[in-house]
């Protein structure tokens, strides 16, 4: 029997397709990261095929985001649990869509300060995803003990 009475939970698709969105955005941009700006397996992981899955990835992340905006954000607002984590996940969101975009439209000159900070906002955005998500999975273990 489906758990129906948490407020803002998400279809199984919808947060398999969150998950998948920002994993492969993440993930495709932490290895355009090592090999790129690290050198670590440059040919392979700081290639521009990286770099343009990680630019479909984003897409994909833009719809997923897009797909919860109306309701797990308003359930969140209503009931100010994790007001932190969500308002902070959405801000670099927005922060990771500008600098992305700057990337590909912006000027020359203010390059290398944009890729600096993508990176690091991507990070942070990465490391708040995921406790973000732990912190869900905890409670929702420890409101299913609670119930039984």
């Amino acid at each position: 029997m489906k758990n129906t009475s948490r407020l803002g939970k998400m279809p199984s698709w919808q947060r398999n397709f969150v998950l998948i969105g920002m994993f492969s955005c993440s993930l495709t941009g932490v290895a355009y990261l090592l090999g790129h700006e690290f050198q670590i397996q440059r040919t392979v992981l700081g290639t521009h095929a990286v770099l343009a899955w990680h630019g479909i990835a984003a897409i994909l992340a833009t719809v997923a985001l897009g797909s919860i905006l109306p309701f797990h954000l308003k359930a969140g607002l209503k009931s100010k649990r994790k007001l932190l984590s969500g308002l902070s996940q959405l801000g670099f969101l927005v922060a990771l869509l500008i600098s992305g975009a700057l990337l590909y439209y912006g000027p020359e000159e203010i390059r290398e300060s944009v890729v600096l900070t993508h990176y690091l906002v991507g990070a942070a955005f990465f490391a708040i995803f995921l406790l973000h998500g732990l912190y869900s999975g905890k409670l929702r273990t420890v409101n299913a003990k609670k119930v039984h």
